[in-house]
């Protein structure tokens, strides 16, 4: 498949020569989920030539950012004033300003306020480019082992105990994988619920993906909810719940934790 140049280089600023005027481009970075080493190439060509870093948690930024020796504009994006940030930042691509659009970690816009700023680019004409880097949702998935021919998502479930019921119910009604995002007192909520109304079902765990400490396992909500009590409660969990066609095929046994090597 021929590949577009823009995947290898983002586009150049605008000629004004003619006077007009100026336009910005919004990059949406994905930054690693992790491992700070696991940022692309592009990623880190974009970052050292924006004019402004949109971050989510300029703090976490910092630390990459110190890592790769990148040196940016940086703004926060979230958690308050959404709307006041989203139209400070238009204003700043309709001047001519690039700008690239950070998450905590990960893709912006998923399970994030990013869409906000995305569809306002697009309602005002400004060019956005997506560049593509780690996803916790593929990662846990490919560890998993779950068939992954199709999946849902559901990013952070409700805390309250009546809607995390419902969700959870129909969840539990998919034929196909769900992918979550939890803390690990949500999990452990999360594994009893699952335990009490549907005992056999599969659930995978992935702990931390990419760190030195990432642990991923596998087995009945029971058993996975056993195995999180042994481990340092995780700085970022993703569980993915076996589908309801999963319950008919055989169960494999138990999978042993899995910890990655120290690289």
């Amino acid at each position: 498949m021929r590949r577009e140049r823009s995947q290898q280089r983002g586009p150049s600023k605008p000629d004004c020569s003619h006077g007009e005027q100026p336009q910005g481009a919004l990059f949406l970075v994905g930054v690693p989920i992790g491992h700070p080493d696991d940022i692309t190439i592009r990623a880190l060509s974009i970052l050292r030539r924006v004019d402004i870093v949109a971050t989510e948690d300029p703090l976490s930024t910092q630390v990459l950012f110190h890592h790769h020796n990148l040196h940016p504009t940086l703004t926060s994006y979230g958690p308050t004033k959404i709307q006041d940030k989203v139209e400070i930042l238009i204003k700043r691509l309709q001047q001519g300003a690039s700008v690239a659009l950070l998450s905590d970690c990960g893709s912006p816009v998923i399970s994030d306020p990013g869409s906000l700023l995305v569809t306002a680019a697009q309602r005002n004409n400004i060019p956005v480019f997506s560049l593509p880097g780690p996803s916790a949702v593929t990662a846990a998935v490919a560890a998993s082992g779950f068939p992954a021919e199709a999946f849902h998502f559901y990013g952070d479930l409700p805390t309250n105990a009546g809607s995390l019921k419902r969700r959870l119910m129909d969840i539990l009604r998919h034929a196909e994988p769900t992918i979550l995002f939890c803390s690990t007192k949500c999990c452990s909520a999360i594994l009893c619920a699952i335990t009490k109304v549907a005992p056999r079902r599969e659930v995978a765990l992935a702990c931390d993906l990419t760190l030195e400490q990432e642990t991923t396992f596998r087995g009945t909500a029971r058993y996975v909810a056993e195995r999180l009590k042994e481990i340092r409660p995780p700085q970022q969990i993703t569980m993915i719940v076996a589908g309801e066609n999963a319950r008919g095929r055989k169960a494999g046994p138990r999978s042993k934790t899995s910890r990655s090597p120290r690289v």
